[in-house]
């Protein structure tokens, strides 16, 4: 009975509502003088619920990051997939590439692309494509703040087979508190804007380090479609996770 109460609560934190989108975005801090050519960082959470309901949530999430003179280089790949008494009821996916250019001072350059699909998102997939200007606002060793914006390029393929193709108005703001020398906040916003919707995100963390490579991750995500496809199943989705975090 303890065991079901506790894997229950669990449960209850890897997913609540529906199933968030992407995190928002990714803006690698400038890179120190003593800073790795590679380093990386994977993230996983599972639970398995067996009894009155049966249900299985995954989410596995993993970056790549290396650098070459000025410039920043990441990848990243994310998983989200819950099935409850063996029907599917989220699932997504996520590719994404970006690049840094440290140009004079706290500015920089960059540019990305993201590929995504959500099964219940009314999209069969979105692929984005994005570049602009960056300022790092704050950068000492409590606090990171970063700003970007830029002009992109989204398609949008609807389920029934038509495809959008829209100019996008990019803004994105991220923003990291080490509070101490092994927890840290985190909080992650950006807005796209098209001609038909407005599509807002959030990520909000706190990374509490186990040791120097393990440690544990809560995080609540939230995604708002203004005008979402007709089949979509809602404007809003949301979730909240707990999940172990591995860094090199």
């Amino acid at each position: 009975m303890r065991l079901k109460v506790i894997l229950a609560l669990w449960s209850g934190l890897l997913t609540t509502g529906g199933i968030a989108q992407a995190s928002p975005f990714y803006a690698p801090p400038p890179p120190e003088d003593d800073a790795p050519p590679w380093s990386g960082e994977a993230e996983l959470g599972f639970t398995h619920l067996q009894g009155n309901t049966n249900s299985q949530t995954l989410i596995a999430k993993g970056r790549l990051v290396w650098l070459t003179g000025n410039l920043t280089h990441s990848l990243r790949g994310e998983v989200r997939h819950v099935t409850q008494n063996s029907e599917t009821s989220a699932e997504q996916y996520l590719m994404a590439a970006r690049e840094r250019i440290d140009i004079e001072g706290p500015h920089y350059l960059f540019g990305f692309t993201r590929w995504e699909k959500d099964r219940f998102s009314g999209y069969d997939y979105q692929a984005t494509a994005i570049g602009g200007y960056g300022r790092q606002l704050v950068s000492n060793e409590r606090h990171i703040l970063s700003l970007e914006t830029g002009p992109g390029y989204r398609i949008d393929s609807v389920t029934d087979d038509r495809d959008r193709r829209l100019g996008v108005i990019y803004g994105a703001l991220d923003y990291r508190w080490h509070f101490s020398d092994t927890a840290s906040l985190g909080q992650e916003l950006s807005l796209e804007a098209t001609d038909p919707n407005l599509t807002t995100r959030s990520l909000s963390t706190l990374t509490a380090r186990l040791n120097s490579h393990l440690a544990l991750k809560l995080s609540y995500e939230l995604e708002h479609n203004s005008h979402p496809p007709d089949a979509a199943m809602a404007r809003t989705d949301q979730i909240t996770s707990a999940s172990l975090l591995y860094d090199w």
